[in-house]
């Protein structure tokens, strides 16, 4: 699940247009460099799941080592990247789903902001939603099918690019491969940044293997190792495709070049046509090519429903939130209002994004998730060292794995979330702007979007801090509360 959340094809097909125009030929350095955060918060995950395998993740871990206020923070910043993902997902889906049945040319699935694609979208998160209510061991069988298709695509996709590319007839545009394209030389710093930033949202999600521990054999050592692996196999998915892509489309603006704006939000299916021909087996290959970016889409839909409902159950199970989000269904054992409720907010806010100025903001609030990815799992880093501190000192393992090396890794993520919130407040770097009053300011939509789920974020804990005082005043974080003892029918 943890590789399976990520959406390996969806994350390309949405976000490679960006990272190659912001660091052109360094993009494999990128995916490379990119990962090094995220395998240091991976660690601070792993080691905070062996001293308490919660499903509440970031929000418990955060509230054990720094107090609860600081966990009801972490707790909502896992929920906001999460539901502010869910549009986008959800639209992907729907467009493709027209892309499969009428082709790469479909009118339908060319206009984002089709009410047709808005109600394919609307199903999807039914039907994932339910997939998760009916309970893990369903979600999991599910997602092995969905990401064994898009892996094999992917790899198929990329050999094929290769061959193609050093044939002897090797496509227009296309590049050599070069060990320079591994090279920081010759690179911007606020290009690198800009191109790390993009990354963080390409390898987001593995923690759904944490979010689930509690549902897992051997709680407290699968889901950690499950979670270091998928960042693992994320880094040699990302390389050999970006590699490939990159070679055989090149970096150019125009035709299937990776830089041509208009394919900037879905470049894996074009260059995947273009790959692959548009004749005999090459149509069947287009068409698997456009099912595994569907696939993907729906497999992270359903996994982005997962950890927040699970976020919520643990939440609720504490006292940080109403009761009623801490109901289990006795048949299936899972969160039933948690999931549910989640579903509904993902398809209340898909709404209301798809009509807004042609569906642009839905690409906003992509966008502003970079910044709750950098804080929570920079938060989770933290908590793990805080967590530890006492003990840091006594082996060389521990020093390194619960102190060093997360603290590291959290320290990159803050540094990429501030610079994430100076660019975001420039209009120029969104889809959308508003103007303030007054002072004629225009704002970037993504900042603002970002700055609507904090401030939806800071009511909740306001109200919350009135109505769930216990759990304030610490009197429900004893490691004797069960998470899932809440077997109640809703």
């Amino acid at each position: 699940m943890g590789v399976a959340s990520t959406a390996p094809a969806y994350s390309l097909a949405a976000t490679l247009f960006f990272v190659v125009a912001a660091v052109g030929l360094k993009s494999p350095l990128v995916a490379v460099l990119a990962f090094v955060p995220m395998l240091l918060c991976s660690i601070g995950f792993s080691e905070m799941n062996k001293a308490d395998p919660d499903c509440g993740t970031t929000f418990i871990w955060a509230a054990r080592a720094f107090g609860p206020k600081t966990g009801w923070a972490g707790g909502w910043g896992v929920v906001a990247a999460d539901v502010l993902v869910m549009a986008s997902l959800a639209q992907v889906a729907g467009q493709y789903v027209f892309f499969l049945v009428q082709g790469p040319t479909s009118a339908i699935g060319g206009n984002n902001s089709s009410g047709w694609v808005l109600l394919v979208g609307i199903l999807w998160i039914v039907v994932m939603t339910y997939i998760c209510y009916r309970g893990i061991e369903v979600s999991a069988n599910f997602q092995k099918v969905l990401l064994s298709i898009e892996i094999i695509m992917l790899l198929v996709m990329s050999v094929t690019a290769l061959v193609r590319m050093l044939g002897s007839h090797p496509p227009p545009g296309s590049l050599h491969l070069s060990l320079s394209w591994l090279s920081p030389s010759h690179l911007p710093v606020s290009a690198f940044v800009s191109g790390i930033v993009l990354m963080l949202f390409i390898y987001w999600g593995w923690d759904t293997a944490l979010s689930v521990n509690e549902e897992t054999a051997d709680k407290s050592q699968t889901p950690g190792r499950a979670a270091i692996i998928s960042t693992v196999l994320l880094l040699v998915t990302y390389v050999i495709v970006i590699v490939a892509v990159q070679a055989f489309a090149g970096i150019g603006g125009k035709g299937v070049g990776l830089t041509n704006p208009a394919h900037q939000f879905d470049v894996l299916s074009v260059t995947g046509g273009a790959i692959f021909g548009s004749s005999g087996l090459g149509t069947v290959l287009s068409r698997l090519l456009i099912l595994m970016v569907l696939s993907s889409a729906a497999a992270s839909t359903q996994t982005t429903i997962l950890p927040t409902a699970r976020t919520t159950l643990s939440m609720a199970a504490y006292g940080a939130l109403p009761e009623s989000f801490a109901k289990i269904n006795p048949r299936y054992l899972t969160p039933t209002v948690s999931t549910v409720v989640m579903g509904v907010i993902s398809i209340a806010l898909y709404i209301p994004l798809n009509y807004i100025s042609g569906g642009n903001p839905i690409a906003d609030a992509v966008t502003a998730i970079g910044l709750y990815i950098a804080f929570y799992y920079g938060l989770t880093a933290f908590s793990c060292v805080w967590y530890y501190r006492a003990t840091l000192t006594s082996s060389a393992r521990n020093l390194w794995m619960r102190g060093i090396l997360p603290g590291l890794g959290g320290l990159i993520m803050y540094a990429a979330g501030f610079y994430s919130l100076q660019s975001d407040w420039v209009a120029s770097n969104s889809a959308t702007r508003w103007t303030m009053p007054v002072l004629h300011w225009q704002i970037g939509g993504i900042f603002i979007i970002a700055a609507l789920a904090a401030l939806a974020g800071v009511i909740g804990f306001a109200y919350m801090r009135v109505t769930a005082a216990a759990y304030f005043r610490k009197e429900t974080l004893t490691r004797a509360k069960p998470v899932l003892g809440f077997n109640q029918e809703l």
